[in-house]
């Protein structure tokens, strides 16, 4: 089984190894790659926005990111090989690249985040080079402002270092819909939607310990640490509820 679909958004059955492997391939052949990590709150977001929902199938591969999509398939009798979430592979990323040397550009976050975030990176691994740090507030397809000419001057500075590796983090749905307008115009070869990760790589938000992770309790930790992400994630036992009593469309393997 190479693919699953929950709830119609293409889900790759793949393990960590593999993506870096495929990541360092694609960067070898100079070809552009495109990642998402949708989680249980992205596939439930993409039940009430079909133009999300066809955002997420645009990518080349959806990693599992979330404990919640490694028991739906459990449950349906259609296992995952393991959980790939987008964190831990941003930081694998980031060790290619200080191994290998390859080039950087990121961009997402409030103003300073970016560049907090490539300090953190600058001396964790000294071996990436940076070429590129971007906040996210500047206007372009992430807020309805396609080509704009602050997002044109961007992709314009982005082209001019052709980085190896592109870290885009506007958020769910944003991010996705910035990378799909622009994706022809990027030239970059690893371009992955990344979310909060910058503010991660910039201290700015704390990961949970390694117990709630391997529990595959991060969500509560989160939870505990901002008890307002309470609406967010009421959506974890109804997407639990889904998988259980939806139809055999619900989960299926993509042949």
């Amino acid at each position: 089984m190479d693919r699953l679909s929950i709830m119609g958004v293409r889900i790759n059955n793949i393990s960590m190894n593999e993506v870096l492997k495929l990541t360092e391939q694609k960067i070898e052949n100079d070809e552009k790659y495109i990642i998402y990590t949708p989680n249980t709150e992205i596939i439930m977001m993409c039940q009430k926005d079909e133009e999300f929902l066809n955002l997420m199938n645009q990518s080349d591969i959806n990693v599992p990111d979330g404990v919640g999509l490694i028991y739906a398939g459990k449950i349906k009798k259609l296992p995952l090989k393991e959980k790939v979430a987008g964190y831990d592979l941003s930081i694998n990323l980031l060790k290619m690249a200080d191994e290998k040397g390859l080039k950087l550009y990121v961009v997402g976050g409030r103003p300073g985040v970016a560049e907090a975030a490539m300090k953190n990176v600058q001396n964790k691994y000294p071996g990436t080079k940076i070429v590129g740090a971007q906040h996210g507030y500047f206007k372009g397809a992430h807020l309805g402002e396609f080509g704009h000419y602050e997002e044109l001057s961007l992709i314009e500075d982005i082209n001019k270092h052709k980085p190896h590796i592109l870290f885009v983090g506007f958020g769910a749905k944003k991010q996705e819909q910035w990378i799909e307008y622009n994706k022809g115009k990027i030239n970059a070869n690893v371009i992955i939607g990344n979310g909060g990760t910058l503010d991660g790589l910039a201290g700015f938000v704390k990961r949970a310990p390694d117990i709630f992770i391997n529990l595959g309790l991060e969500w509560l930790y989160r939870l505990i640490k901002e008890p307002k992400r309470i609406t967010r994630q009421i959506v974890l036992p109804v997407f639990m509820f889904k998988v259980i009593f939806g139809n055999k469309d619900t989960v299926k393997e993509i042949k």
